[in-house]
Formats: C-alpha cells, structure tokens, sequence
C-alpha cells in the first residue's frame, strides 16, 4: 500500500505514477475522499469513547438518588460508542480496499508505457554463432536424457517436465553455485513455505490484476507460491527488525508454482513456460533511504552469474505499465536464446519501496529513535528456465553440450554432457 501522508499532501505524484502505469487516476479522489471519511469516523468514535470515559467518572461519584439516570445515558453512550466503532471499521475497510487498488508509486526515471516500452540500459556478452543448424533446447534436452516431456504430461498433465539424468544434475548445480554465491555476499539461507496464508499473499501485492496464475487450495484457504518472495516478505510480517549493521538478506529455495493463465499458445515447447520450476530468490530488507543503491547491487549479483555461465545477456527498465502493483521500479536480464534470435528474461529484480512492508507492517527503527516502513526488495539468482539458455548457447554439432566451468565443480568435473547412446 501507497503511503497514505503521500497521497494527502501531494496527490499529484500518485496520479503521474497511475498515468504512467497506464491505470485510472480517477481513483486518487476516490480514494481521498474515503480516506476523509475514515478519518472523520476515528474522530467521531474518539470524541465519543472520550466523552463515555468522562461519563463513567460522574457516574462513580454521583449521589444514589442521580445514579439511576446516569447509569441509563450511560447505556445509551455505549451503544452510540459501539456504532462509532463499527463506523469506523467500515470506513477504514472502506479505504484499505480503494487505496490497496493502487500500485506503488514509480521511481522517477522509470519509462511509462507497457510491455514493449522497456529501456534497453546495457548488452553485455557475445551473442553466439554456430557452424551448424543450432538444436532448441528440447531437443538437447531429449538427446542428452535431460528433459522429458512426454512423461511430464502423462503425469501431471500440459507443461509439467521431468528433469533426469544430467538435467536433473545441471538444476542442482545450478541452484548450488547462485547459493554459493549469495552466501559469499552475506546472505541468509532459507528454505520456505510453498503455502501461504492469503494474508501473506495479500500483504506481498500478488492478488492483484495476476491471482488467475495463483494455485489456491479452497479447503485449506492456503495459496502456492509462484516466487519465494511471498514467504521472504512475511518470514518479518508484524516485526521490527534491527538494520544497524545494513540490508537484512535471504536467499530463499523453493518451488514454484503458477497456473500461466491466459498464456496457453505462448512457449509451450520446452521448459520456458511451466507451471512448477525451482528456484532461488534474493529478497533484502532495507531502509527506504537504501533502497535504489541496494536494488543496483542486485542486479550486479545476477550478473556476475550470468557471466559465470558464458551467457550473453541484456538488461532492461522494465516500463511503468509492465511492473506489477508493488514495484516501483524493475530490472529484467534477458538472456540470448540461440533458436529463437532473440533475448528471453532469465531474471526479475525489484524494488517495492515500503509497498509491501506497509501492508505487512514491517519497521526498523532508525538511530534508537521512532520507528519507520523498511524497503523490501527481490530479485531471482537462479531458476529452471535458466537451463534453457545454458544448453542452445554452449551446444556442440554433435548435440552434446559443454558444461560451463563454473558448474563443473558441482559435477563431479564434467565438462561435457554427451548425447545418449
């Protein structure tokens, strides 16, 4: 949620940031108005909680013979108490879901537009050549024995995969070097819940325009996660935390799982665009004043993995339209995908300003004196799609695959994967 003070004193910035985002900007008076509202109705229960307490005081000393009377009006202001409550509750309710249909408040510089207008900001990397017809990455992956399909369907039905053998093995390896990496930059690493409460998923701007993609389990009234970041952010829910010593960061291991609604059409060869994948997520805690300066080192985390794994790569500024509700600002890598001429996002980090730490209620306190909103931000290290990459960019005309040697110590040496057979 948009920082309510904001909207009261400068209106002007959430209607830009709604302009740019391609949203209704309509809503900011809306929503002024229910934040009026709200306000008068604190104010009403306050003036009347204040007046009940005075009230139960006359009663205390009053005479017997005026006690009865006072008693009586007493009933009376209690139930006029009661209704103010409930006023305000109603109105407060009221305000949350107008203002919770706000998007976070982009961060200047950011291209306003939709899915298109991206800023390229650098290309780093060559863009691979071959002296022979490239093989996609599925059909390394069922020369090598990596990816089955077939079998995925047959289980689990449309973009559900097995990863065997070496695949099975390029997934781990993977996951252990970007682990290895986030431990060697201080980070903490958790394993997390891949079901959370709908307030946690609530609270992280993820049932919003996009809860078609989100697995939910009526009977438990539990949701799947699509990104460790959901449990990242409410592992500090209700909490003040102590960022005396810097940035507070996890590294987070999960599944992940997302139904892709509305996609179907879209990437259905191969692992791009599955509906459950693995996957190592950054997520960092920080003050708000850190907050842009933490999102670039980031970014520079996932590139030194890309590097590692001899991709080229490009990375963008992702357009106000395209960003999602908590996000005031997002970098995508793409890397290159050799079958498809063209880049594809490997990687997304964000940066949710205080967005989702006002939802979840999450503070530091600044200096030992009163306590303020943290930024929160993400970004993914390492994820199954990644092996996509790997595979079309350092294939091999005999359809093996060199491993990059960043990986090898993760297996066992190996610096080939030969074809099966």
């Amino acid at each position: 949620m948009i920082d309510p003070q904001v909207l009261r004193v400068n209106p002007e910035i959430v209607r830009e940031s709604l302009r740019a985002r391609g949203d209704d900007e309509s809503i900011v008076d809306r929503v002024l108005e229910a934040d009026a509202t709200r306000r008068d109705a604190i104010a009403a229960f306050e003036n009347l909680r204040a007046e009940q307490n005075a009230h139960g005081k006359l009663v205390a000393q009053a005479p017997k013979d005026e006690k009865a009377a006072l008693v009586a009006a007493a009933q009376d202001l209690a139930d006029r108490v009661k209704q103010a409550d409930k006023n305000q509750a109603e109105a407060g309710d009221a305000f949350s879901a107008l203002a919770g249909g706000i998007g976070n408040i982009i961060i200047d510089g950011v291209p306003a537009g939709g899915e298109n207008d991206f800023v390229t900001l650098r290309e780093v990397g060559t863009i691979p050549t071959f002296d022979f017809e490239p093989r996609d990455h599925l059909e390394l992956g069922e020369i090598l024995g990596a990816i089955d399909m077939g079998r995925g369907a047959k289980v689990s039905g449309s973009r559900f995969y097995f990863l065997s053998g070496i695949g099975a093995r390029l997934e781990l390896a993977l996951m252990s070097l970007a682990l290895d990496k986030a431990l060697a930059a201080g980070f903490t690493p958790l394993i997390t819940p891949t079901l959370v409460s709908p307030a946690i998923m609530q609270g992280t701007g993820f049932l919003g325009a996009h809860s078609d993609e989100i697995y939910y389990l009526p009977e438990d009234d539990l949701y799947l996660t699509g990104t460790s970041e959901v449990a990242l952010a409410g592992f500090h829910a209700d909490e003040i935390i102590d960022l005396s010593n810097g940035p507070v960061r996890y590294a987070g291991w999960s599944t992940c799982y997302r139904r892709e609604a509305g996609s179907y059409g879209k990437d259905t060869r191969g692992i791009l665009r599955v509906h459950q994948f693995n996957k190592l997520e950054m997520f960092s805690y920080c003050p708000p004043a850190e907050a842009e300066a933490e999102h670039d080192r980031l970014v520079a985390w996932q590139e030194e993995m890309m590097q590692a794994l001899g991709l080229a790569y490009r990375v963008i500024d992702i357009a106000a339209g395209d960003l999602g509700s908590s996000a005031a600002r997002k970098f995508d890598i793409e890397a290159w995908v050799p079958t498809q001429g063209t880049y594809r996002e490997l990687t997304s980090t964000s940066n949710c300003t205080t967005f989702q730490a006002r939802r979840l209620n999450i503070r530091h306190r600044p200096d030992g004196g009163s306590t303020e909103m943290v930024a929160t931000l993400n970004g993914t290290l390492a994820t199954t799609r990644w092996l996509v990459a790997i595979l079309e960019t350092h294939q091999n005309a005999d359809g093996s695959v060199t491993i990059p040697e960043a990986l090898r110590p993760y297996l066992g040496g190996l610096a080939v994967a030969e074809p099966l057979g």
